[in-house]
């Protein structure tokens, strides 16, 4: 399960870095910043085959991403989009395919997790995805400070999810 969390972000990390190195000068706009910035999970893992979806999306890059993977097998699709007031219109530079989603993050309390997030209207993922404190991607502007950043968030999972001894 830990090696699933961390293969997870790891593609997370991937997925930046090929954005930050092609990355425009694009302006951001955010209004519904609690989206951003976090990884999201539609739920733990219960063992190494078991596929998980995860969302992501990088405000001050204005990219994003959708996976599923366990720990054997996994895919994700990247997209750019544009967020205003839990509006986002995204777009899948891949296929150049365009859509309007709606997105709605709030405190919660359920099944271990701190936060909960709806995202209605697209194409890709799931509907309802869950995160937690600790969760947040920094303000990273280079490789090495993401990955850095994600290794802290893994190691700090790794602790909440190993079953005390």
């Amino acid at each position: 399960m830990k090696k699933l969390v961390l293969l997870a972000i790891l593609g997370t990390v991937a997925t930046a870095s090929v954005w930050s190195w092609k990355r425009t000068s694009e302006p951001v706009a955010t209004d519904n910043r609690l989206f951003a910035d976090r990884i999201w999970i539609d739920h733990i893992p219960r063992n190494e085959r078991d596929t998980i979806n995860l969302f992501a999306a990088i405000s001050d890059q204005s990219i994003g991403v959708f996976q599923a993977t366990s720990q054997w097998r996994g895919g994700f699709e990247a997209f750019r989009y544009e967020a205003n007031a839990g509006d986002l219109r995204i777009l899948y530079p891949q296929t150049g395919d365009r859509e309007k989603a709606r997105v709605k993050a709030r405190r919660c309390e359920e099944g271990g997790m701190d936060f909960c997030l709806e995202i209605d209207g697209a194409s890709r993922g799931v509907k309802r995805y869950y995160s937690r404190e600790g969760w947040e991607i920094g303000a990273a502007h280079d490789l090495d400070a993401l990955e850095a950043a994600v290794k802290q968030r893994v190691e700090a999972l790794r602790t909440q999810l190993t079953p005390a001894s």
